[in-house]
């Protein structure tokens, strides 16, 4: 495996301040999530950022980032904008993010629709942040919150954002839908005025449960430690903390998934509907896991791009 350590940020567009990306948005700019480019809590991280390549073959990389104490977004805005953007957030079982699935993909898929998408470097809950367990939540809100502040500069519609997270990720969207309204930083500027509840979640076999048995041990350690309270278990199963103001949501993910439980995914929408909040899960028989959109070719699961832009064409965020 090679390392590479990065002293800037992960992109290779302009870094701007978090309130001061003038319009239009452009792709490949790179925008900060917290004043100060550090997110709370994360002023004393050791953590330091560093891709990492896993591939051994050169045409089909596999790179992760870990060592992230500045999150941020990277843009990419498609040609003819609708207004509707989504934050994309790639999985890695909250040790690390990957880079060459769910992410620059999920924009070549949004963008010929006319979605803008926002491409997130979020904070890993166990690289010596304060309150680990809130970080991921902490970058969510605060993404979604950003984003509506700068809607009308950025040609967005503040009515039309969304989130879509991946396995460790799709917990992280998964507690923004359910716990978007708690007070897990102290305000810091405008931005967190506003509302961080998004308008529709799409989540790819996500993590949800942190109950024993059901959820991704992996992902729950990092996110919680060793052995966490029954208390944080259950204020950290997003099925459990789900209410009827939480967003509609699109859920995708296969029955033969061995690493992260399909009753994660199935749980989350049967907890949604229970309380009459428009909900679509699609559960194919094969796929596994992080199938995302290059590594569906060839199987039926292939076809959930396909499912997810007619849920969105039946809410109006596509025409």
């Amino acid at each position: 495996m090679q390392k590479i350590a990065m002293t800037g940020l992960l992109a290779t567009g302009l870094l701007a301040s978090c309130l001061a990306v003038s319009a239009p948005l452009k792709t490949r700019d790179v925008i900060e999530l917290w004043p100060g480019s550090v997110g709370p809590g994360s002023e004393q991280s050791p953590a330091k950022l560093t891709i990492t390549e896993r591939s051994k073959v050169a045409y089909w990389p596999d790179r992760i980032v870990t060592g992230i104490t500045r999150p941020n977004l990277t843009a990419f805005v498609p040609d003819k904008p609708n207004g509707t953007v989504v934050i994309a957030a790639p999985g890695g079982a909250y040790s690390r993010i990957v880079l060459d699935k769910e992410a620059a993909e999920m924009a070549h898929w949004l963008n010929p629709y006319g979605v803008t998408v926002l491409l997130m470097q979020y904070r890993l809950p166990a690289e010596g942040h304060v309150n680990g367990w809130d970080v991921p939540l902490q970058d969510a809100q605060r993404a979604v919150r950003l984003v509506r502040h700068n809607a009308k500069a950025w040609g967005l519609d503040p009515n039309k954002v969304g989130f879509l997270g991946a396995s460790a990720a799709g917990h992280m969207g998964a507690m923004l839908g359910a716990k978007f309204d708690s007070t897990v930083y102290t305000p810091v500027d405008a931005a967190d005025q506003l509302s961080a509840r998004p308008d529709f979640l799409m989540l790819l076999y996500p993590v949800i449960s942190m109950e024993t048995g059901q959820t991704h041990l992996e992902s729950r350690t990092n996110l919680l430690g060793k052995d966490p309270s029954p208390e944080l278990i259950k204020a950290y199963s997003a099925d459990q903390q789900v209410s009827k103001a939480s967003p509609p949501t699109f859920v995708v993910l296969a029955e033969n998934d061995s690493a992260v439980p399909p009753a994660n995914g199935i749980a989350y929408h049967n907890a949604l509907k229970a309380l009459g909040v428009p909900t679509e899960l699609h559960v194919f028989k094969e796929g596994e896991h992080g199938f995302g959109i290059r590594d569906a070719r060839q199987l039926p699961v292939s076809n959930w791009p396909n499912l997810a832009a007619s849920w969105l064409k039946s809410f109006g965020l596509v025409p």
